[in-house]
C-alpha cells in the first residue's frame, strides 16, 4: 500500500524555483523530440529512448540525474495517457514540478535531503517509518509555495468483515444521502466566496482572487477529509455511484458540480478504504432513482428525466411504497454492491 504525505516546504524555495524552469526545459526537450519523430515519419520515442537522447545534461542542467530521467518518463506516459501524438509545452504559467527517486531522498530528522542540499518542511504530522518509493516529487501551487509529496510504501491493514454496509447517493443540495437516512448537506463554499471574489476580480486585484480560490479549495479538501475519515471509520463497506462529474460540469450545473467536488470525494474514501481496512466499491446509478427499492420495478409514477429533477419524493404505482428520491437511489446502489446482505436498512 502507497500513501502520499505531503509537506510545505520552507527553506531553499528559490533552488527549487530555478530547478523547475530546468525541468521545463528538459520536458519541452521531449517534446521537440518527439515531433521531430512524427516529422520523419519514424518510430515514436518510448521514455528510455528519451533518457538515452538527454544523458549527459545532468552536470550543464544542475539536475539531479534521477530527475531528468523521471521527466523523461513522466512525458512518454502522459502523452501515452492522453492518446495525443505530443503534448503542451511547459512555461512560466505551469505549475512548478520537481521530481525525485525515491531512494535519493533522505530523512535528517524533521527535515530532509536531496541532491546535497537540505529541506527543511513544516512537518505538520509524523511520518510513518517506510520505504521511500518513486513518485516522490517537489510541487508549487498558484500562490508559489512549495511541497514535498512524499510516496511511502506501508504494510496495508487486514481488511474488516462487512458488518456495517452503507450506499451513498452523490447530488447538489444533498451533497450526500446515505442508507442510514443521514443527509449531509453541500457546503457550497465557492457560492459564499462569489461576492468577494467578483469585487476582487473587478478590481483587478490578482493576489487577493488568489487567495480567495486557494481559500476555498483548502475550505473543500478541509471538509471532504473529515467527511470521508468518518465514513470509513464507521462503515465496513462503502458503496458510491459513479455519477459523471465530469459530463455534468459541461452543462449548466457546472458551477455547483464542481462546488460540491464528487470526484475528490470518492477519490478520498477509495484510497482511506484500503487503509482502514474497509470496503468501497463504485456502482452504476443508472435507474437508481426510477427503481422502487420496495418492488424493484419501474412504475408509472416514477421521477422520470431532467424534467422531474424537482420531485424529491414519491409513490411507487405498483406497491404503494413512498419513498424519499435520494434515499431510494442509496438504497438501490447499495444493492449493486457485491456483498448482497443489506444490514440495518427497516425500509428492506
Amino acid at each position: 500500500m502507497n500513501l502520499v504525505f505531503r509537506y510545505r516546504v520552507k527553506s531553499q524555495t528559490g533552488l527549487l524555483n530555478q530547478q523547475a524552469r530546468k525541468v521545463n526545459f528538459v520536458w519541452n526537450f521531449c517534446n521537440d523530440r518527439q515531433k521531430d519523430a512524427l516529422r520523419f515519419n519514424r518510430r515514436w520515442h518510448t521514455g528510455f529512448d528519451l533518457i538515452n537522447l538527454a544523458t549527459g545534461c545532468s552536470k550543464e542542467l544542475g539536475l539531479h540525474s534521477g530527475t531528468i530521467n523521471d521527466v523523461c518518463q513522466q512525458y512518454a506516459k502522459s502523452r501515452k495517457q492522453s492518446n495525443r501524438p505530443y503534448l503542451r509545452y511547459r512555461g512560466c504559467k505551469s505549475l512548478g514540478w520537481v521530481p525525485l527517486k525515491g531512494r535519493e531522498l533522505k530523512r535528517e530528522g524533521n527535515a530532509f535531503r536531496f541532491a546535497g542540499n537540505t529541506f527543511r518542511v513544516f512537518y505538520s504530522r509524523p511520518l510513518p517509518e517506510g520505504k521511500i518509493v518513486d513518485g516522490t516529487n517537489f510541487s508549487r501551487d498558484r500562490r508559489g509555495n512549495w511541497f514535498l509529496n512524499i510516496v511511502l510504501e506501508l504494510a496495508a491493514p487486514p481488511t474488516r468483515a462487512p458488518m456495517q454496509r452503507v450506499g451513498i447517493d452523490l447530488g447538489l443540495q444533498d451533497l450526500a444521502k446515505l442508507t442510514s437516512g443521514e443527509s449531509i448537506p453541500a457546503p457550497n463554499f465557492y457560492r459564499e466566496a462569489e461576492l468577494a471574489l467578483a469585487i476582487a476580480q473587478r478590481a483587478h486585484k490578482k493576489r487577493r482572487v488568489q487567495a480567495i480560490h486557494a481559500r476555498t479549495a483548502n475550505r473543500r479538501h478541509d471538509f471532504l477529509h473529515k467527511l470521508s475519515t468518518r465514513l470509513v471509520r464507521e462503515f465496513d463497506h462503502i458503496v458510491v455511484g459513479n455519477v459523471n462529474a465530469a459530463g455534468l460540469a459541461k452543462t449548466s450545473m457546472a458551477k455547483s458540480v464542481l462546488d460540491a467536488g464528487w470526484s475528490t470525494l470518492r477519490t478520498q474514501l477509495a484510497y482511506k478504504a484500503v487503509k482502514h481496512g474497509a470496503i468501497f466499491e463504485e456502482v452504476g446509478e443508472r435507474f437508481t432513482t426510477q427503481i422502487c427499492s420496495n418492488c424493484g420495478s419501474k412504475p408509472e409514477t416514477r421521477p422520470k428525466g431532467i424534467a422531474d429533477l424537482g420531485i424529491r419524493e414519491w409513490q411507487c404505482s405498483d406497491c404503494g411504497a413512498v419513498h424519499d428520491r435520494d434515499l431510494n437511489a442509496a438504497i438501490n446502489i447499495l444493492r449493486r454492491g457485491r456483498a448482497t446482505p443489506v444490514a440495518g436498512i427497516s425500509v428492506l
